[in-house]
């Protein structure tokens, strides 16, 4: 590592800037079916909103730019072991995913992979030991904090896989939600950290040139996977470091974190198969309720960067003012929940 402030900073923003590139580059090269053996196209089915195969090979883009700009990233910041234990289980998630790219994966061998790189995160050290609310902070017994771990990782995993059904959608979280994540590493002096959620979020915004509406390439299982991972991953040692309680990390991510958890709790208390293909997500009701992909993308692009404000803003504040901050999220979702209701309800006057 070469020493000081100001080559750890030029080494993060040569970094991202490289990530962006490349990620730019390959999503470009992929939307064209250039490289032969990553020929994966995305039919659509009962879950799509989108009419013709499109090729989903985005997320090979997005990680092979971060792995490019971490890399150079290296040069200005130190090594963590922890970043070995995440590369692992990228690995392990990234390659099950592109096999069910490639060829359906058994949804039993999935979740097998999901548990196995999850374990991975927890034994390096990325663990759940706090409650992680402003003021409601006891540390967990280890007997509540690894299954709650391990639960939280996988889930995180499949919420950002149900999530990605719109075109710019996963890509545009991942640059919100991983740059908030940078900068408060940056200003809490945790380098290394910033660093990794910098150049995800320029490999993602690489990917964004030719995923934006009409999307020209789609992430992918190996995509949408890779970065729900990275994102528990990331908010747990956020949390570690100290940076921020874990609170703030779903704050930033909850505009993913709210629409699927919601989602899935109302279709198992509406008694249908929670895991099977469906449209009932709150962007994929604006879409077919007539707003379509470009008016719900910006107003979903507008909730993410208000999260991402929020979450950076949030850690100076006092515990009074960041129990009103989240009451004052908890509103805005119960809107957006409204919101849609009634954009479906105008659809149904108007058929009849």
């Amino acid at each position: 590592m070469f020493g000081g402030e100001e080559a750890a900073l030029a080494a993060v923003a040569t970094a991202t800037v490289l990530a962006a590139g490349l990620g730019a580059w390959l999503s470009d090269q992929l939307s064209r079916n250039a490289i032969g053996f990553l020929r994966i196209l995305d039919h659509p089915n009962e879950r799509s909103l989108h009419s013709s195969p499109v090729p989903r090979t985005g997320g090979v883009a997005v990680l092979t730019g971060a792995v490019l700009g971490m890399s150079v990233a290296l040069l200005g910041v130190d090594a963590d072991a922890r970043l070995g234990w995440i590369a692992v289980a990228v690995l392990l998630v990234g390659t099950v995913s592109l096999l069910d790219d490639l060829r359906d994966v058994a949804q039993g061998y999935r979740l097998a992979t999901h548990l196995a790189a999850a374990l991975l995160i927890y034994l390096g050290g990325l663990q759940w030991w706090h409650l992680g609310l402003p003021g409601l902070d006891p540390r967990l017994p280890v007997w509540v904090a690894g299954p709650l771990s391990v639960l939280y990782i996988v889930w995180m995993i499949n919420l950002y896989n149900f999530m990605d059904g719109m075109d710019g959608f996963a890509g545009g979280m991942a640059l919100f939600g991983f740059g908030a994540l940078a900068v408060l590493g940056w200003q809490g002096g945790a380098l290394t950290y910033a660093a990794l959620a910098a150049v995800l979020a320029g490999a993602a915004a690489g990917f964004l040139t030719r995923n934006l509406p009409p999307a020209r390439i789609f992430l992918g299982d190996v995509g949408s996977s890779v970065l729900g991972l990275l994102a528990a991953a990331m908010t747990l040692w956020g949390a570690d470091l100290d940076l921020f309680p874990l609170w703030v990390g779903w704050l930033i991510f909850s505009p993913f974190i709210v629409d699927a958890t919601w989602t899935l709790l109302r279709r198992v208390l509406a008694g249908e198969p929670f895991w099977s293909a469906h449209r009932s997500h709150h962007y994929q009701r604006l879409v077919l309720a007539g707003w379509g992909h470009r008016r719900t993308l910006l107003w979903s692009y507008v909730l993410m960067a208000a999260a991402a404000v929020s979450g950076v803003a949030a850690v100076d504040k006092p515990e009074h003012e960041q129990w009103l901050l989240l009451l004052g999220w908890a509103a805005i979702y119960a809107l957006v929940h409204l919101r849609v209701e009634i954009a479906e309800r105008a659809v149904d006057a108007t058929a009849r």
